[in-house]
């Protein structure tokens, strides 16, 4: 193994440790490929995609989920008003009023085009760009957006992954990693993938994540442990 790849072996496995956790597993989301836990991401990814920060949309997430909203039913018989009391038990004031209503128009698109169930959007695409794309045709979800999801849920709909936006990019650039998908791809198993990219992002976000995976990977290098 040459020095270069030790190194970034090193480097991976002190960010999956300190940073490698996915953002539905910290907003309370088993993802599965199931209508339920897809839904939920979709939220999330809703939430995560305004410039406000990660940590606050988590939040709201949970409290979104706390009042019921797990499915796109009750996230559209849930009244306007409930919807934004729940975004502020989160702390996402600025964007409430807005989202709100958008939460509500996209639970019900997903349950008028796809029946409520976005594995029936994932079998319309024809590959990545178009998937993409009608991600994006829900309410507040952008092209930021739809990285998100994708990103996150690579480990239940396989067929996108390696999926390594740019923001994952900028953290592995930051951390002295490849920016190519295929290369951060052989330094994780495939099972690891959204935790990968997830740690990506958060040392993009954070200069001193970034710190804490560099003092990690100094600690204890592969080539001590044999």
């Amino acid at each position: 193994m040459n020095r270069k790849r030790a190194t970034d072996e090193d480097t991976t496995r002190a960010l999956l440790e300190c940073a490698g956790r996915t953002y539905a597993a910290q907003a309370g989301i088993t993802l599965r490929n199931t209508p339920g836990p897809l839904f939920q991401l979709l939220v999330l990814t809703h939430l995560l995609s305004a410039r406000i920060k990660a940590d606050i949309a988590v939040a709201a997430a949970h409290a979104l989920f706390d009042a019921g909203m797990r499915t796109p039913q009750r996230m559209a018989s849930a009244t306007w008003q409930q919807r934004v009391d729940a975004l502020g038990v989160g702390g996402y004031r600025r964007y409430d009023e807005r989202t709100s209503s958008q939460l509500g128009d996209g639970a019900e698109l997903l349950a008028e085009r796809y029946h409520g169930d976005l594995r029936r959007l994932r079998n319309a695409g024809t590959g990545t760009s178009q998937v993409r794309d009608l991600l994006r045709e829900f309410p507040g979800i952008g092209p930021t957006g739809a990285d998100i999801f994708l990103r996150e849920a690579q480990g239940v709909w396989p067929e996108f992954a390696p999926y390594i936006d740019r923001k994952a990019k900028d953290g592995a650039s930051r951390l002295g990693l490849p920016r190519s998908a295929s290369d951060l791809a052989e330094l994780v198993d495939e099972a690891d993938l959204p935790r990968l990219a997830a740690g990506l992002v958060r040392v993009a976000l954070d200069e001193e994540v970034g710190e804490e995976v560099r003092r990690a990977a100094r600690r204890e290098p592969a080539s001590a442990r044999g």
